[in-house]
């Protein structure tokens, strides 16, 4: 069953975390995972969410996405986006 990772990202430091936009594409592929949303425009439709960025990646598992965060290939760009922003994620179950 798919799973998803979603993640909300308020950026502090825009030069670092363009830093971390270089290294997640590969770290992610390694671990047969794909971007679904990178940070497109958002509508909020209810609520007062204002997201300031979005990302959703998609892996075969839920297995396979706690791989790749725990990953030493994800670690050092985890380190990046740590510094550069405030980040609330987590790992979904798809239907």
């Amino acid at each position: 069953m798919s799973a998803y990772v979603i993640v909300e990202v308020s950026i502090h430091d825009h030069e670092e975390y363009e830093e971390y936009k270089k290294l997640t594409p590969g770290a992610i592929a390694a671990y047969d995972g794909k971007f679904v949303v990178r940070g497109g425009k958002t509508t909020t439709l209810e609520g007062d969410w204002k997201p300031e960025r979005v990302v959703v990646l998609e892996f075969p598992s839920v297995e396979r996405a706690n791989e790749w965060w725990h990953s030493d290939i994800y670690t050092k760009a985890k380190v990046i986006r740590q510094r550069a922003a405030k980040t609330k994620m987590i790992i979904v179950e798809g239907a």
